[in-house]
């Protein structure tokens, strides 16, 4: 590692939704930056003007928020090294695709859309399938290569649109050492003139990542494999540039896959295999379309940041539920895969169901309170706090504590009857009848003193407990479900354990 503080950063482009494999390069970027002490930097790269979607940089900023991952340095937080977004930027760049052009190593084209189109008319009918502007080719188009000084500066006098396009080399091979994947090696043929800056003045990505990590002193690139492919531009731009020795580590991080297949997982295959895809739900201002996100399909943030860390990494002990903090001190770029890593969606639920039953019961009642208010039911979070702790073990997601404690909070409206009746006498009837007796004088109402009461009167009644717990399950909670039913009993109280056993002994008669 170098003497320099580690900076890493996450630069998105405002688009749209946040896909959970960009959480995860976050989150990798993020652990990496807590355990060395360095800083985290969030960028946004809103170069491409034509595919900016309003809203879209507080969406991602809220995401991350959720998420605990907040930047040190961001577009709201400001920096030493601001503006952290490019459009904001855009003067920058220009004078560096000039430089490049100085030096030899780009060139001005003045090709029209229709010029280009031509080309790629002439390659498809020579069999070349993706024709590129490539070092093939750019000796018979209209650039700065084929003409003379004075043409070149008369066309710019003229502010003739034009873009600047990087030279690639011919015949030359491109080695870097890539965190995760070891050597990489590229032949520059393959590669074409990429443009670097745009007829309006605004640079592309290949050139603003490049100026960007170098003034803002990134040390450690952490981004998708599908970005590998860019690699050669960018590695031959830090050299260009003369900065050759100021370059950022690079780590192309595995792809997150379609579970049920091979390729990268998109927001269709969630769509069509009925899982969120984002961190959380995106409107489209556009269209108006809903995409769910797991945060509102009810995943804790720590479950869907374990979830993500696994994703493609573990720290060979075979542990599986790790906190942040834990998460900070094992983490390691050496222990991330080069494959790919299938997304379970059977696993994240797991992961999330582990992570409500170490939450604290206030918490869980605080985020379960509005999926009752929208059922019109109105409770004291204390008494909520108490149900969240009775039923968590059974919940995956903080909605079902509903699902699995209904009857806390309204009288069930059809009780499980066949479920009694067969085994029903007028023992159990009278039974019920004499327990009743006995609850209405009872003080004492906690799940011990009633346990032993029931337990003592049966005895009594030379009635086996086991065959009287049931229909007393089925009178509190209308079925054979719910936690222990003394503990049922003494949260409802009294009053109400009263009536619903005096109901459905109606029902019994």
């Amino acid at each position: 590692m170098s003497h320099n503080k580690v900076r890493v950063r996450f630069a998105p482009s405002p688009t749209g939704g946040l896909h959970l494999g960009g959480v995860r390069t976050v989150l990798f970027n993020f652990l990496f930056a807590r355990q060395h002490n360095g800083e985290f930097i969030l960028r946004i790269e809103d170069t491409d003007q034509t595919r900016f979607v309003p809203g879209a940089e507080e969406y991602i900023v809220e995401c991350l928020r959720w998420c605990g991952l907040e930047p040190d340095e961001s577009p709201l937080k400001g920096g030493p090294y601001g503006p952290y977004r490019q459009s904001e930027r855009k003067p920058l760049y220009r004078q560096y695709a000039e430089q490049l052009v100085a030096s030899g190593n780009a060139y001005y084209a003045f090709d029209t859309p229709e010029e280009l189109e031509a080309m790629r008319e002439v390659e498809r009918a020579r069999g070349n399938h993706s024709p590129q502007y490539n070092h093939a080719v750019r000796g018979h188009m209209r650039n700065s290569l084929n003409m003379d000084a004075a043409e070149v500066r008369e066309l710019l006098d003229k502010e003739t649109p034009h873009v600047i396009r990087i030279k690639m080399p011919t015949n030359e091979e491109l080695t870097f050492t890539d965190m995760i994947r070891g050597d990489v090696t590229f032949q520059t043929n393959i590669v074409d003139d990429k443009v670097l800056l745009k007829a309006d003045g605004m640079p592309t990505y290949h050139l603003a990542v490049v100026v960007d990590d170098y003034l803002m002193k990134i040390t450690h690139a952490f981004r998708g494999e599908e970005w590998l492919p860019s690699a050669p531009v960018h590695i031959l731009l830090w050299k260009y540039l003369g900065w050759a020795n100021k370059m950022p580590q690079w780590a192309h991080l595995p792809l997150i896959l379609k579970p049920d297949g091979n390729g990268k997982l998109s927001k269709r295959d969630g769509d069509r295999l009925g899982f969120p895809v984002y961190a959380m739900n995106w409107q489209d201002p556009a269209s108006g379309d809903l995409t769910k996100g797991f945060r509102e399909n009810g995943f804790l943030p720590e479950a869907f940041i374990n979830m993500l860390a696994m994703l493609g990494w573990n720290d060979g002990s075979g542990q599986e539920i790790f906190t942040m903090e834990e998460l900070i001190a094992k983490f390691s770029i050496s222990r991330v895969h080069k494959g790919g890593a299938k997304f379970d969606y059977d696993k994240a639920k797991w992961f999330n169901h582990q992570w409500i039953q170490r939450t604290g019961n206030e918490r869980l009642a605080h985020l379960f309170l509005p999926v009752l208010e929208a059922k019109g039911v109105i409770a004291e979070p204390a008494y909520v706090e108490k149900i969240a702790g009775l039923v968590k073990e059974r919940c995956q997601f903080v909605n079902e504590i509903w699902d699995h404690g209904f009857f806390f909070f309204v009288r069930p409206d059809k009780y499980d009857l066949d479920a009694v009746k067969p085994k029903w006498n007028a023992d159990k009837q009278a039974f019920f009848g004499e327990w009743l007796s006995v609850l209405l004088n009872q003080e004492d109402f906690s799940a011990a003193a009633l346990e032993e009461g029931f337990k003592g009167l049966a005895a009594a009644k030379g009635i086996k407990p086991g065959e009287l717990q049931l229909p007393f399950r089925i009178m509190l909670c209308g079925g054979k479900f719910g936690p222990p039913v003394f503990d049922i009993a003494a949260t409802i109280g009294k009053n109400e354990t009263i009536d619903r056993i005096a109901l459905a002994l109606d029902l019994l008669k």
